[in-house]
């Protein structure tokens, strides 16, 4: 469109088809004139122009910086599920479920000293089965907040979950005498008890979930008169659906999808928001699931104990596994939990 001028001319000034001067698209005001003496007016012009263009170049690239911030934080909300955090008060109190073994329906494996352990893949004591599923390692970090939310150190956690197939050592038929993934550990000064076991699965009924206890301390662990609190960490629908579509999950896609959070009968009351946990990793190698929990020991426990066999309130795992009511119930193959269906 622009003529570069002459040797003899400004090599700054261009001219148009039409023979007019103009420096950056703009006619000269005194063309007989150098570009120095172009007057005030056709100076304060050109310094606006050039301000508007770095304006619109710096709104630009502060656009795509925040966009590409925007997808970054997405991704990782994605990936993670949920926040992991309990700022905005105690962790609620739940029910402990027809499958606890805290003495309140029947067993109590807490009686046994080997049930403090940081692995629950596999069975104790008298027990040899192993259960098998996708790698987890979860990992709750208590806090107190009659002191200000530091690190609770000394309380004594246990945990409980199903199988990949929905089953729970100790009651679940065939697995009567076997006692996986149930175990305690002890927070140490940084308020943090770790578990190494395996991804649960989802049966009909229940959002996925691993179930909690927490005891003043390691001597109090016999008796759910000393609990401090009772609750469940709900895991998250990203993970739980990547982790459903391996090998070992029969029946939890399914069960995964006729449930929300706001449907569940135990998170459903604020979508699990206090206990809906962070998770990083991937199927093969497996996932670090995390859960802050803010616990109040001057407030009254209200831990609701199905007991008697009946189902928890948001029902229980089919005697087959999370692929709903069997003919059959579950049967022990090798190191694999199979339900008949």
């Amino acid at each position: 469109m622009y003529e570069q001028t002459d040797d003899s001319q400004d090599p700054r000034l261009e001219r148009e088809p039409d023979g007019i001067l103009s420096y950056e698209g703009r006619a000269l005001a005194h063309p007989e004139e150098p570009l120095a003496d172009q007057g005030l007016a056709f100076d304060v012009g050109t310094i606006v122009s050039r301000r508007g263009a770095l304006v619109a170049l710096a709104a630009g690239s502060a656009a795509f910086g925040l966009a590409a911030c925007v997808g970054d934080e997405e991704t990782a909300a994605s990936e993670d599920g949920g926040d992991g955090s309990t700022a905005d008060g105690e962790i609620p109190e739940e029910t402990n479920g027809p499958y606890p073994a805290d003495g309140t329906n029947g067993v109590n494996v807490l009686t046994e000293a080997d049930v403090v352990r940081g692995d629950i893949t596999s069975s104790f004591g008298s027990g040899s089965a192993t259960a098998s599923g996708v790698p987890m390692t979860l990992t709750l970090q208590l806090t107190d907040l009659s002191a200000e939310g530091a690190p609770y150190e000394g309380v004594a956690v246990y945990v409980w979950h199903c199988t990949g197939d929905g089953l729970y050592s100790l009651y679940s038929e065939e697995l009567e005498e076997e006692n996986f993934l149930r175990g305690v550990q002890v927070a140490g000064a940084d308020g943090a008890v770790t578990f190494t076991s395996i991804y649960p699965g989802c049966y009909a009924g229940r959002w996925p979930h691993v179930h909690f206890e927490v005891y003043p301390d390691a001597d109090t662990l016999t008796s759910v008169d000393d609990l401090l609190a009772t609750s469940q960490v709900a895991m998250p629908q990203d993970v739980c659906e990547t982790v459903y579509a391996t090998d070992g999950y029969d029946g939890s896609a399914e069960n995964l999808a006729a449930i929300t959070l706001e449907s569940d009968n135990v998170f459903g009351d604020d979508g699990g928001e206090l206990q809906l946990a962070t998770a990083e990793g991937n199927a093969t190698s497996g996932y670090t699931v995390t859960l802050s929990v803010a616990i109040d020991p001057t407030t009254t426990p209200t831990m609701t104990a199905a007991g008697g066999g009946a189902p928890p309130v948001g029902g229980e795992p089919p005697a087959g596994g999370p692929g709903g009511a069997s003919d059959g119930g579950g049967s022990l193959v090798g190191n694999s939990l199979v339900g008949s269906r």
